[in-house]
């Protein structure tokens, strides 16, 4: 591929991922998808809708994953969460920091994107700062700890750490029929789940949501992997993923990418930071979500309602950028995308998140009653 070609692909992909992140905050902000109001519905008022709405995305993006890993337009073993070990200390630390964190900054990345195109300068400040958090924690202060002290403590596998392998390694079959009848069967039980609600109590738009953000990370998978695909740069010659932050196949997560645009906005003038396929993802979903904020006529600005209210959500932005980075992914990064994909650690970090999350809720139940 010559140099013209390949930054043709590169800017084709950049506008797709784009487009694609565009209607994924639209989608998110018209249907309310957030997972920190599917765990607070569940612990305040018994409303498990928005959880159902959350797995039936999982199991979208599980049956679609395993189809393309199938007909091999992904190649499981290439994808950005793909390593022979699983850093459980890692997942479990950086889940809990993260689900507490999402709590206290009324809601994950993808939520507070969403929110920022609907003029919320509130999530602006959270993504700011989780921004900065997550960089410090990619390369800088925090990155030592998280290296010395959480990632080195992980169990090393002989194969790639995804369940299908695992069990494929234990004699269940080819890797491709266990991921492909495993993925599509844990994500059929997801979808009759996630419809099982009684006919009466089910909300379509919140239900129909699910399943566009779950195929909006299907169709990202498909960009990265298979459109994106580049057999030989043509400067290094290796193979590689065309627009990826790490040349593997990625999908859509919102912490590590949110401080990738933090990063490019800083060093513009340094022709090696360059637009990427998180980072434009970002700006796709804020952008979405604006014009869905604008059509709706919903678009308003709004501020910290006092110091108390600032202070909550700046602890809440800087454990969400530390656990989102320790944890390798948020609720979408790690609680739909590596999940699709059955990466062992996924398990671990979506429990995490949701047990962060609860203590965090009940914490604040716990605070509003003594002061009552």
């Amino acid at each position: 591929m010559s140099v013209p070609e390949f930054d043709s692909l590169v800017a084709t992909i950049l506008v797709a991922v784009f487009l694609l992140a565009a209607f994924l905050g639209a989608v998110m902000r018209e249907t309310r998808f957030c997972t920190m109001g599917a765990v607070s519905d569940v612990v305040y008022v018994g409303d498990w809708m928005r959880m159902r709405q959350w797995a039936l995305a999982i199991g979208v993006a599980m049956c679609g994953f395993s189809v393309l890993a199938y007909v091999k337009w992904v190649n499981p073993a290439e994808i950005v969460f793909a390593m022979q070990q699983i850093q459980w200390l890692s997942a479990i630390v950086g889940g809990l920091m993260f689900g507490i964190g999402m709590v206290l900054g009324s809601g994950c990345g993808a939520r507070n994107l969403t929110r920022v195109g609907g003029g919320s300068l509130k999530s602006l400040v959270v993504l700011i700062v989780m921004a900065v958090s997550a960089f410090a924690t990619l390369k800088g202060i925090t990155s030592v700890p998280r290296a010395r002290w959480f990632d080195s403590v992980n169990i090393a596998t002989p194969m790639i750490a995804f369940v299908p392998e695992w069990l494929a390694a234990k004699g269940w079959g080819a890797v491709a029929d266990v991921r492909l009848w495993l993925g599509c069967g844990l994500g059929a039980v997801l979808l009759l789940w996630g419809f099982g609600a009684p006919r009466q109590h089910r909300d379509w738009n919140v239900l129909i949501g699910g399943l566009l953000v779950g195929a909006c990370v299907v169709a990202a998978w498909a960009i990265s992997g298979h459109w994106g695909e580049v057999q030989e740069h043509p400067q290094t010659l290796e193979h590689m993923y065309a627009a990826t932050y790490t040349g593997r196949i990625e999908a859509f997560s919102f912490v590590a990418p949110v401080a990738h645009v933090l990063d490019w906005l800083l060093f513009f003038s340094d022709t090696s930071k360059v637009l990427t396929w998180g980072a434009v993802a970002v700006l796709g979903v804020i952008f979405g979500a604006l014009l869905q904020s604008l059509w709706r006529r919903e678009f308003r600005w709004q501020g910290f309602a006092d110091t108390a209210d600032l202070s909550r959500h700046l602890i809440g932005a800087t454990l969400m950028g530390i656990g989102g980075v320790m944890a390798m992914g948020c609720t979408v990064g790690q609680g739909i995308s590596a999940i699709s994909a059955l990466q062992i650690a996924s398990f671990v970090a979506i429990a995490a998140i949701v047990l962060g999350a609860v203590i965090a809720l009940r914490a604040q139940q716990w605070w509003l009653e003594r002061q009552a």
